[in-house]
């Protein structure tokens, strides 16, 4: 392979590079939103289209670097008699594809696999060290028995969390970081959203707006164990309650009222495919979504 076809496969080795940098030292959200296994597959498909199309024989004819009949006309090249000669031993000459070992492509397929195969297990590593993959089976029994203990407080009624290690409910195909169903007693978040409320309730570590989103999916699906059926008022009472979840959770009053607060800010900006999670002018200070409305605070 060669030209274009050489600088193609070189630029997709460095962007599947990039992503999985990307996708192992950025943002949890990164990590959460893309899902790594079809970037494999993409670029394993890419590396089988670039090896059949190197098998199939990427011939090209080797060029004729004599002077053309343009060069000719342009230039006034007049050959003499050996010259002439010259050019009709060279028409006679057969200008044969160049042809290319069948190994070459064939070893840049095995480079290609090797490159993948180093990308995933260099995932694996990170993954099985850092985030909620990382908790042992002790601690995750111990978290998740204190989030269903605080979800069955906003409930009113015994309710149960998991985490979605498999990612069978939640997460980035469903997009969404948890789900529960209204009225039930099962509440599923995203293994994301457990590790950012482990880091908070047992390490006492706070990771920004993470944290509060953490904090408010875990209000807002204890909502729909509650009963509530609609995401934004679900939402809403979410965003209130969350600042007496995130007291509870280990964070002073002020902090988790800021915390809820910039997710009120934040709910405002969703996008169009999430706009039944956007709350109503009615979820305000006083509104008829206040759960407290004799006090100034909201959330």
């Amino acid at each position: 392979m060669s030209g274009p076809g050489a600088h193609a496969w070189l630029w997709v080795r460095a962007a599947l590079v990039l992503l999985v940098l990307a996708w192992i030292l950025g943002p949890s959200e990164l990590r959460g939103a893309v899902p790594i296994l079809p970037v494999f597959l993409v670029a394993l498909g890419l590396e089988v289209h670039f090896l059949l199309g190197a098998l199939r024989g990427d011939e090209r004819d080797a060029p004729d670097r004599r002077p053309q009949e343009v060069d000719r006309a342009r230039y006034g090249f007049e050959p003499d008699s050996g010259d002439e000669e010259d050019a009709l031993d060279d028409e006679q000459d057969v200008y044969e594809p160049e042809v290319r070992s069948p190994l070459v492509p064939l070893r840049r397929f095995a480079l290609g696999l090797g490159l993948i195969a180093a990308l995933v297990a260099a995932i694996w590593v990170v993954d099985s060290r850092t985030g909620w993959s990382s908790l042992s089976g002790e601690k995750k029994l111990e978290a998740v028995k204190r989030f269903s203990e605080e979800a069955s407080l906003i409930a009113e009624k015994p309710v149960e969390v998991r985490c979605d290690e498999a990612r069978d409910y939640v997460g980035a195909v469903q997009h969404a970081d948890g789900v529960a169903q209204v009225g039930g007693e099962l509440a599923i978040l995203t293994p994301e959203i457990c590790d950012d409320l482990y880091r908070l309730a047992f390490e006492d570590e706070t990771t920004g707006s993470r944290t509060g989103r953490a904090i408010a999916v875990l209000a807002h699906e204890a909502w729909h164990l509650h009963g509530v059926a609609d995401e934004g008022v679900a939402e809403c009472y979410a965003l209130q309650s969350g600042v007496e979840l995130g007291e509870r959770l280990g964070l002073s009053e002020s902090t988790a009222a800021r915390l809820m607060r910039l997710q009120l800010t934040e709910n405002a900006l969703r996008g169009a495919g999430t706009l039944e999670y956007r709350v109503t002018g009615e979820c305000g200070n006083g509104g008829r979504l206040d759960l407290d409305p004799e006090s100034d605070r909201f959330p």
